[in-house]
C-alpha cells in the first residue's frame, strides 16, 4: 500500500504570536524593567562565582 504524501499543512510552521505577545514584545517600558531583571540575574551568577 502506497501512502500519499501531502504537501505543507499549517503544523509544518511556526505558529504566530497573539497581538498581546506582539504588544509586550514591542513595548519600551517592558523592555527596559526586562533588561534590567535579565542583568541582576547575570549580575547574581557572576557574583557566586566569584566567591
Amino acid at each position: 500500500m502506497k501512502t500519499i504524501k501531502k504537501g505543507y499543512t499549517q503544523e509544518h510552521y511556526a505558529p504566530m504570536p497573539t497581538k498581546t505577545t506582539l504588544f509586550w514584545r514591542n513595548f519600551i517600558p517592558w523592555q527596559i524593567v526586562r533588561f534590567f531583571v535579565l542583568n541582576l540575574k547575570i549580575l547574581k551568577i557572576v557574583v557566586k562565582g566569584h566567591s
